[in-house]
């Protein structure tokens, strides 16, 4: 009697949480069109101050992959006002922190700062949006910087070859994301000075950029700070550029054999291409990831680990993206089990999923996980100036903070069921078995 009501308590809890954590903010635009998010709370004395530039590796030409994330790097080599090097300088020196990431639809910078450092913030984002260095001295310096990431995250490391390069080849013939967000060697060494002009011209414009704002700020305040620093910077004079790119439907299994050199333990890969983060079926895929590989109790790691003790690790991810996304079930052979039986009993648990989808206990328990998640994710001040700027950039939506829980809310089982048959079949994905070995014998 006493676990028959304890799944209600917890979603009351979580549902009481939610309704209780109300983001309240304001947003506009500025004439030359940078869109400003506003979150005042002064329950403590930080600010987090973040610009979203709505440009992602997908946004790259033909052999010039890895833009995206170079400039990710070489817009803090300083700007017209700041020296060479200093930027990183200036937010330490005033007890704030920084840092910056790249997706595949997205170049995120962002500072936490004590808050009466706000119009610092800004002056640094200002400087980069309007008079960043782009020069041969800070490319060549960032050039060797982020060939020298790519070989410790992508080239040397276990399985992220396969993951991040030779598995998105095969995903997407059409749209670029097909290749990795750091780019090629060929074409980090290929790209010029005049190359990075004409990027930084084209998309670090205030037209394609969100600055958000979250901390103890003063709303008034902060729109005359944001006016000073900002609204001066002219719009850019070119249509920001999009890919509009549909691709072909799988119809039949991509087998692929791979070779890592870092890899000692092989692998089955299985990778479907999925709908994009707007979609109603992305939010059921988030829950049937978790279904799979959530926990111990999870479906993959009781069944295929623990039980059956066929790999060594095994779950699934969903790669949410902003024109199609990416659903990747993986296994780790035990020592002993040959990979054909490993992928069997991977078959086996994505069939039943299929046949006979969840229980309303096991979909409340992952709504219950991803509420807990959501709610954390959103409890410090740069984890709300994030979301802000991402529900506004791919959702048109910033009230989402308030609201995306509900959406996960409304799925039923039924919709579990259809969306795995939809979405997980055999004959729609790129099936690959990553072994040790020289890649150059990678055949695909």
């Amino acid at each position: 009697m006493k676990f028959k009501y304890f799944l209600p308590v917890v979603a009351l809890f979580f549902a009481f949480s939610a309704s209780a954590q109300q983001v309240e903010f304001v947003e506009y635009d500025l004439d030359n069109g940078l869109h400003v998010i506003l979150h005042q709370d002064n329950s403590n004395p930080i600010v987090a101050v973040s610009v979203l530039y709505h440009v992602g590796s997908k946004n790259e030409k033909e052999g010039r992959t890895g833009f995206a994330h170079f400039f990710e790097h070489l817009l803090f080599e300083g700007s017209e006002n700041i020296d060479r090097g200093e930027f990183d300088k200036y937010v330490s020196s005033a007890g704030g922190v920084n840092n910056a990431n790249t997706s595949t639809d997205r170049t995120y910078y962002y500072e936490l700062f004590p808050s009466n450092q706000l119009a610092l913030g800004l002056w640094l984002e200002s400087e980069r949006m309007l008079h960043a260095k782009v020069d041969n001295k800070g490319i060549e310096t960032q050039r060797e910087v982020v060939k020298e990431e790519k070989r410790l995250r992508v080239d040397n490391q276990p399985y992220m070859q396969a993951i991040f390069t030779d598995i998105p080849a095969q995903l997407y013939k059409k749209h670029p994301y097909k290749h990795s967000v750091i780019g090629s060697m060929e074409d980090l060494n290929a790209a010029q000075e005049e190359d990075y002009k004409e990027f930084y011209a084209t998309y670090y414009v205030p037209n394609n950029a969100t600055l958000s704002i979250a901390g103890d700020i003063d709303i008034e305040q902060a729109k005359k700070l944001i006016s000073d620093y900002f609204s001066d910077i002219p719009a850019g004079t070119t249509e920001i550029p999009r890919p509009n790119v549909v691709e072909d439907p799988i119809t039949t299994q991509v087998v692929d054999t791979l070779y890592d050199k870092n890899v000692q333990i092989p692998a089955v890969l299985y990778a479907y291409r999925t709908p994009k983060q707007t979609d109603k079926d992305a939010y059921t895929l988030q829950i049937i990831s978790s279904v799979l590989s959530d926990g111990q109790s999870s479906r993959f790691v009781k069944n295929i680990v623990n039980d059956k003790k066929l790999a060594l690790a095994s779950g699934s991810f969903l790669n949410a993206q902003e024109d199609y996304g990416s659903f990747i079930i993986y296994g780790l052979i035990n020592q002993g089990v040959e990979v054909e039986e490993l992928a069997a009993a991977m078959d086996e648990e994505i069939v039943k999923l299929q046949e006979n989808g969840i229980t309303e206990r096991e979909l409340q328990k992952q709504i219950n996980n991803l509420e807990k998640q959501f709610i954390q994710s959103n409890r410090s001040m740069a984890g709300i100036a994030e979301s802000l700027a991402d529900y506004h950039v791919y959702f048109g939506d910033a009230n989402l903070i308030n609201t995306e829980l509900d959406r996960y809310r409304e799925i039923t089982v039924e919709d579990v069921k259809r969306v795995a048959k939809q979405y997980l079949k055999s004959n729609q994905r790129v099936s690959s078995t990553v072994y040790p070995g020289d890649d150059s014998k990678t055949s695909n």
